[in-house]
């Protein structure tokens, strides 16, 4: 069983936390929502969702955990700040763990600096800003490189979810 960390801030796209977190957990993982604050009630921009941060990110290290997922949406425009964000996903990618980021989740991935050299799709209007941080953009329904998986929006979580369990 491994033990995931679910990164998230209000705002994300409902389904693309919704269908990879009730997969991670119905193949038997762990699933953990980490957001800035333990406690904090995080909401779908979709309206359909809400979820509520099982810890906060200055509460966690990301050797306690096996994988990273990083939903879509807002979220990640609202968690890519944050120091701890980042120290977090940049440790667990010195150490190999995978990580998982859909739609706008790659933004993170940018603001910690892990993109150059690397190929990865996202959301496609953010193809220019996945470019300039070094990476070679592919607008496909999941890219795999290494330790990475990302896929493009919701049309693509099966895709998504399948490599996802696949790592771990």
């Amino acid at each position: 069983m491994s033990k995931v960390a679910f990164l998230l801030a209000n705002q994300f796209e409902d389904s693309e936390m919704q269908v990879p977190y009730e997969a991670v957990k119905n193949a038997g993982h762990q699933a953990d929502i980490i957001g800035l604050k333990a406690g904090e009630t995080l909401k779908g921009k979709q309206g359909k969702t809400e979820y509520t941060a099982d810890k906060g990110i200055s509460e966690v290290k990301a050797d306690d955990y096996d994988a990273v997922v990083i939903p879509g949406g807002s979220s990640p425009e609202n968690l890519r700040l944050d120091k701890g964000v980042l120290e977090f996903v940049t440790r667990a990618d010195s150490q190999g763990k995978p990580i998982a980021a859909i739609c706008h989740g790659p933004q993170i991935l940018i603001s910690a600096g892990l993109l150059k050299g690397r190929t990865i799709t996202s959301y496609p209007p953010l193809k220019d800003d996945m470019v300039n941080a070094g990476a070679a953009f592919r607008d496909e329904e999941v890219v795999v490189d290494g330790n990475y998986v990302t896929s493009r929006t919701p049309k693509d979580e099966p895709a998504f979810v399948r490599e996802l369990l696949k790592k771990l």
